[in-house]
This record gives structure tokens, C-alpha cells and sequence, in this order.
């Protein structure tokens, strides 16, 4: 992955946190709740109300993962 491209994406992540500072603090505080076997859901509804939904059962690795990348983009 080229270097450049982390440098790039931390002040898009601060921006993004600008706008939207609710969904940010949503995802640290229910972060420090995510555990092995947590169930993640994610839905969006478009604008004309159609609603997709998936969801994914969080293992170890997927932990691990999170943490590697919060590493990273500090």
C-alpha cells in the first residue's frame, strides 16, 4: 500500500468527524463493547426508502484487525 495514501486519509477521517460527530462518537464509545461473537448490522436506507441490511459476527481476527488499524492511523 503506498505511504502517501495514510498520509491523505487522516484529514479525511477529521473532516468526516466534522460532519458527522455523532456517528463518530457512536463507534467509540460502542467500540469499547464490540467483543468476540458481537453482532455487527449495518443498514442503509436510499433515498427513495429502499433498505439493505447485512450484518457480520465479529471473531478474533476481526478484533485484531480493528486494533492494527487503529494502530496504524494514529
Amino acid at each position: 500500500m503506498n505511504p502517501m495514501n495514510f498520509m491523505h486519509l487522516k484529514p479525511l477521517i477529521e473532516q468526516f468527524h466534522e460532519r458527522h460527530p455523532k456517528f463518530v462518537e457512536f463507534f467509540g464509545y460502542a467500540g469499547q463493547h464490540i467483543e468476540e461473537d458481537s453482532l455487527l448490522e449495518i443498514s442503509i436506507t436510499d433515498s427513495s426508502g429502499s433498505k439493505i441490511v447485512t450484518n457480520i459476527r465479529i471473531t478474533q481476527e476481526d478484533l485484531e484487525f480493528v486494533q492494527h488499524l487503529r494502530q496504524t492511523l494514529e
